[in-house]
């Protein structure tokens, strides 16, 4: 019996973790939500990624997840894939969580390695086997050091990229020689996608399939395009693009992620800015810059 990893990745290309809207009352804003998912995929995006860190999944409840997954897997209608952040510090909560995606529709699971509790190397092979077992939607792991604590780092990523179901990393460390340690060890049909939008094209250019991307919820188009070019070959015109949005890559983390992309979000009038406690709005100057990046970024498809 064949398993997920005996075909070929089917996560590349630039897929966007997608800011969650709210309205003025703090609940979530479902149509603006689904308008942003349709326009992604209009503007060429390769696949979606719902209730991950950009999308303050971790301060949604349990409903407000299923309904944002929904959502977008009826916007998608399969035209991309949407892989739901299910992520948590508590094995059982992750478990629940990723049962729930996947009756609302899911194509693969996005699991951050547990924060705050750190676990040990057995613990956390353990937590990834339980969420591999649980159901039969591939398995993305998630290596965000930034946010957990610590870096699972590349040993223990080839580690768990054996596991059945386990079928890509999103890896964030920040540290491209990691990137290159797991894709030289990884296994056939295993996915290396980069969680650093400034490292996306270098990571390609190294053999990675793709990024989970910040910038590209303001600049689907322009991403998928600079991905759809670093996978191509085509480096020369990677790197136009790259340059072009680095410095909107670069304002969206002056301050803790999603705080400006969701300010930038605003200003493009996809959606309000609203953001959920215990995150607060962006200082003057973020807005300032913020502008200046997007003026600069010279987004073909953003609203007017």
């Amino acid at each position: 019996m064949s398993t997920t990893k005996d075909r070929e990745p089917a996560l590349r290309g630039a897929m966007t973790a997608l800011v969650t809207p709210f309205g003025e009352d703090g609940g979530l804003d479902l149509a603006a939500l689904e308008r942003i998912a349709r326009w992604q995929i209009d503007q060429g995006i390769h696949g979606l990624v719902p209730c991950g860190t950009t999308g303050e999944g971790a301060t949604l409840d349990d409903e407000e997840k299923a309904l944002v997954v929904s959502t977008v897997v009826a916007a998608a209608e399969g035209r991309v894939p949407v892989v739901a952040g299910v992520g948590s510090n508590s094995t059982s909560a992750t478990l629940a969580a990723a049962r729930s995606a996947a009756a609302s529709g899911a194509d693969a699971l996005l699991v951050v390695s547990p924060y705050y509790n750190k676990p040990n190397r057995s613990g956390m092979i353990a937590h990834y086997e339980a969420v591999a077992r649980e159901t039969d939607l591939p398995v993305v792991v998630y290596n965000v050091p930034g946010r957990t604590g610590q870096n699972l780092g590349a040993e223990l990523i080839l580690r768990l990229a054996e596991i059945p179901n386990v079928v890509a990393v999103k890896e964030a460390s920040g540290n491209l020689d990691q990137v290159a340690e797991i894709l030289e060890g990884r296994p056939a049909g295993f996915a290396v996608l980069s969680g650093d939008d400034p490292l996306a094209m270098p990571a390609a250019a190294l053999g990675a399939n793709g990024v989970i991307s910040v910038v590209s919820n303001e600049a689907p188009a322009e991403m998928a395009r600079m991905m759809d070019a670093a996978l191509g070959g085509d480096f020369e015109e990677a790197r136009r693009l790259h340059f072009r949005l680095l410095p909107l890559m670069r304002t969206n983390f002056v301050e803790t992620n999603p705080v400006p992309v969701k300010t930038a979000m605003h200003l493009l009038g996809l959606c309000g800015g609203g953001l959920r406690a215990p995150l607060g709005p962006p200082e003057k100057r973020t807005v300032d810059l913020l502008r200046e990046a997007l003026r600069r970024a010279e987004l073909q498809g953003a609203p007017r």
